[in-house]
């Protein structure tokens, strides 16, 4: 095992697939010459060249546009977007294109292509370029959503995001570049669609998943001391989810909160809790509660961004309403 950041994970798994494969290219703003706005990368451009590894305009939908074209023609491009806030402009390319086209061909033209970025908020950037889009994009038929939590995780499935067939909507964090963490020396590959026990427990299953899963272990290490024992399970995959492991956990624990970064009205924690009322309802012994952003447009201020994030009280007061129901 070694230990590296989470950015540089993600840049060997680009690079071992396009060492692999002469299809796999990179395409982006500031990707090249830069190396990239979060130096994910970094050296990219000196070892590939300016042919797979390429400087795009400001300009989200003629980049994505132009990728997903490549990519029905056999290549397989990774697009970089400078954040997910962007990706919007895009949304058109995304949605419209890539998820459809399998479909609307009869299986005659795929789409194999990875869209990647930073998500989801990163200090006071205020409302318009701090939002996190796993529901968004979960909601269309047709993507695949993966938001890893640690380097281990980011390697192993942004390789398998690469090879996949299908288009996939890779969310990453700008506050979890530099997480580091440890990852075999090897090659590995994390399947996508399989959830993740990053934490045993027996007392209460927590569900959740990208960066804001690190406000989870925080509750849990402080509830342990208290005698209430949390098992913390990381979704990782977004579509598909992976309700078995979820289930399974709940089963055990009886008990289940689902901290999410975004807002409450459609949302990952409500298919969470609507699938345990459907496929766990008798192993509850208190309602799924949820933990989420408040259900407003993102701040500015400091004061106003901890009172809207899921944060370590909020969870710790869910669970013990769950524990002591």
């Amino acid at each position: 095992m070694k230990t590296v950041q989470y950015r540089e994970a993600l840049r060997e798994a680009m690079s071992e697939e396009m060492r692999a494969d002469k299809r796999v290219y990179l395409l982006g703003e500031e990707v090249a010459e830069y190396n990239g706005a979060y130096k994910v990368s970094q050296g990219m451009l000196d070892e590939f060249g300016p042919e797979r590894v390429i400087d795009t305009p400001i300009a989200e939908l003629g980049f994505a546009g132009i990728a997903v074209g490549s990519a029905m023609n056999g290549l397989r491009p990774i697009v970089e977007f400078m954040t997910w806030n962007f990706a919007i402009l895009a949304a058109d390319q995304i949605i419209n294109s890539a998820a459809k086209m399998l479909q609307m061909s009869g299986g005659q033209i795929g789409c194999p292509i990875v869209f990647r970025g930073g998500n989801g908020q990163a200090g006071q950037l205020a409302a318009t370029h701090s939002q996190s889009f796993e529901a968004f994009y979960a909601h269309v038929p047709g993507l695949k959503v993966i938001t890893p939590s640690t380097p281990y995780d980011a390697k192993g499935l942004l390789k398998a995001a690469i090879r996949d067939e299908d288009p996939v909507v890779f969310l990453e964090s700008e506050k979890m570049y530099g997480d580091k963490g440890e990852i075999p020396e090897g090659e590995y590959i994390i399947p996508i669609g399989v959830a993740d026990i990053k934490r045993a427990g027996t007392d209460v299953t927590i569900v959740s998943f990208g960066k804001i899963i690190k406000e989870a272990h925080k509750a849990a290490e402080e509830l342990e001391k208290e005698g209430i024992s949390c098992e913390i399970i990381d979704l990782r995959t977004i579509r598909p989810i992976d309700f078995a492991a979820v289930v399974e956990s709940v089963k055990k624990t009886n008990r289940c909160v689902v901290v999410e970064e975004s807002w409450p009205l459609a949302s990952i924690s409500s298919e969470i809790a609507y699938h345990l009322q459907n496929y766990a309802f008798d192993h509850l012994d208190a309602p799924v509660k949820r933990v989420t952003q408040t259900d407003t447009p993102f701040a500015f201020s400091p004061s106003l961004i901890d009172a809207a994030l899921p944060n370590v009280p909020r969870i710790i007061a869910a669970i013990k309403s769950v524990m002591y129901k």
